[in-house]
Parts: C-alpha cells; structure tokens; sequence
C-alpha cells in the first residue's frame, strides 16, 4: 500500500510541477514585472529572487527556482501519496464509491475539499508582487488554523454519518444531514477565521491577483486528481491480478 502511495505522489508532483510550469509560472512573471518597476522607481519592493547584499542580481535564477519548485512539488506530492496510502488503508470499508477506484477519488475529493479547497478560499495565495513580509507568520498561523479546521470537519462528518448510519436512519436523510453540517462548520471558519492581513497594492491588476489565485487552486486539483486516479488504478490493477495469482499458486500445490 505505501509504495501505491509513493508512486502515486511522484505522479501527483509531478503533476502538480507541470501546472505550475504551463499555468502558474506565467502568471508570476506578469508579477514579477511590477516588482522589477517598483525597484526601478525606489520602491521598497525588491525584484523576487532572493537579491545579493548591495547588488542587483538575483543571487538564485529564475530558472532556478522554477526547477526548484519542480522539485518540491515532487518531494510534497510523496509525502502527501505516503499520507494519503495510511488514511487509505485505515479508512477503506467506510468510504463512499464503486470498488478501491472510486473509493480513492471519494478521499482524494475530501482531501482536496479539507486541505486545499477551504484554505485557499479563507486565506487565498497573492503573487509576488502583493504581500508584505512583516505579515508572513501571521498569515501561515492563520493557514495552518483553517487547515486544521479542515481536516477536523473532515473526519467529524464520517463520524457523525456512521453514527446515525448506525441508528437505523435512512441513507437519504444522513446525506442532506452530512451537507447541512458540512455548510454549518464552512460558514462557522468563514465567519470566526480571520482573514489575510495583506491588501492588494493599487498597482496590482485585480485580473492578476485572481489569475494567480486560481492557477494555484488548480496545481492543487491536479496533485489530488492525479494522486487519486493514479493511486485508484494501480489498487484495481493489483486487486484483478491477485485472484489470479491466488488460484496459480493454490494449483502449483496440488499433488499431480
């Protein structure tokens, strides 16, 4: 089950680094023109690239970067197939969907929905050119309260569901009760969380920021969908082999 969940996640990352390349790496550049006008006019905005002491130049490129986010992509798409493999096995009679594929996009959904979807829609990522770097702790301390919120609800409303599964109420009845808590605990993050400390600089198209912001939304969508139908494939593929090599090696046995 872990090495499903580590192929998976290379595929996932990989995934998730092809996205970034086609789709978010555009969108950063147009940023990156406005911090580089910024500099240009005595703004207090450096050119992203982690500057060299009283210089110009990046001390790391562009491309550099881009190959090392590739990377990270790669390392995080792992962890998370890792992840993903244990919560599997742990939970696998209690998801919801047709055989082990869909089964993995059921918790690869809920996944996406409780770890990626809620925060990005309550703390939403900003491009380079929007964020001030006084304010970084405390939007990570508000990301990781929304996630953590995420993943509570998400394994609450299970509960909550097999509970009155187990009180004989219709299947019916606990979905429309399943949503009406899934909407109540959304609201109740929206309401109680507070929001980004960042505003958007009077310089920063409102287009780019929300082109940004949904270019991540997707590398995001791609690492889960990739992680669950990758993950659910090789689970179906291995689950139509075993019988067969059940029934061979039962007959490699029997006596001639």
């Amino acid at each position: 089950m872990l090495r499903r969940g580590v192929l998976a996640g290379v595929l996932a990352g990989l995934a998730a680094a092809l996205v970034i390349w086609l789709v978010v790496e555009p969108v950063i550049r147009r940023a990156l023109v406005i911090e580089d006008r910024r500099s240009m006019h005595g703004g207090q905005s450096a050119p992203s690239g982690l500057l060299a002491h009283g210089g110009d130049e990046p001390l790391v490129s562009r491309a550099a970067q881009v190959v090392g986010g590739a990377v990270t992509s790669v390392v995080v798409g792992v962890a998370v197939g890792v992840i993903f493999a244990v919560v599997f096995a742990k939970v696998r009679d209690r998801l919801p969907g047709r055989g082990d594929f869909g089964r993995s996009l059921a918790l690869a959904s809920i996944g996406f929905a409780a770890v990626s979807l809620l925060p990005a829609l309550k703390i939403p990522a900003n491009p380079p050119a929007v964020g001030d770097p006084s304010t970084v702790g405390r939007r990570t301390m508000l990301y990781a309260v929304v996630l953590l919120l995420g993943v509570a609800a998400a394994v609450t409303v299970p509960q909550l569901d097999r509970h009155l599964g187990r009180r004989g109420m219709r299947s019916s009845t606990r979905w429309a009760l399943d949503i009406a808590v899934v909407v109540v605990l959304i609201g109740l993050v929206a309401a109680l969380v507070p929001g980004t400390p960042d505003q958007v600089p009077a310089d920063v198209p409102a287009d780019l920021v929300w082109d940004f912001r949904l270019a991540s939304l997707a590398q995001l969508a791609a690492l889960w969908l990739t992680l669950g139908v990758t993950f659910g494939l090789l689970l179906e593929r291995d689950g139509r082999r075993s019988p067969l090599g059940e029934r061979a090696g039962a007959g490699a046995r029997v006596p001639a």
